[in-house]
């Protein structure tokens, strides 16, 4: 009885570490990601990712998205969202319609896909793909509208 016990519970935080979730500082739920950009007169920065697969969604988030001038960027200027769509670990039915309906409707049809938006879901910049060794200098150069451009 004890073993099946223990292997219950394993099962259940395995189940439980296997959920996808955003990491810290961003967002998944859109509709509430819009709002605070509208609040906090921010645009908004959606990561098409495939994050527990995609090789260069990985790199972008280590060389660019983890770093601390990143961060600091972010914070200033916009709402971070993680439009994620893992292969090992699952999301809930909600979340899932949601990330389709937003890669239709940007028209993100590669990983890793970052799209900047005003709080009017306005495009500012479209960016695919992700050059590896650039960094977070050279990625938020090609940021620059989304500093400019604020609602």
């Amino acid at each position: 009885m004890k073993k099946l016990f223990a292997t219950l519970c394993t099962l259940l935080a395995l189940t439980f570490l296997a959920q996808a979730k955003a990491p810290a500082g961003w967002m998944e739920d859109y509709d509430k990601a819009l709002a605070k950009a509208k609040a906090e007169k921010k645009n908004l920065l959606l990561d098409f990712t495939g994050s527990d697969w995609c090789g260069y969604c990985m790199k972008l988030d280590g060389e660019v998205f983890d770093t601390a001038k990143f961060k600091a960027w972010a914070k200033e200027n916009v709402i971070l969202v993680q439009v994620d769509f893992p292969q090992g670990k699952k999301l809930s039915g909600k979340l899932q319609k949601q990330n389709e309906a937003l890669k239709a409707k940007y028209g993100a049809n590669g990983f890793p896909t970052v799209i900047v938006l005003d709080a009017d879901e306005k495009v500012l910049v479209k960016r695919g793909g992700y050059t590896p060794g650039s960094g977070a200098e050279a990625y938020l150069a090609g940021l620059k509208p989304a500093t400019v451009a604020k609602p």
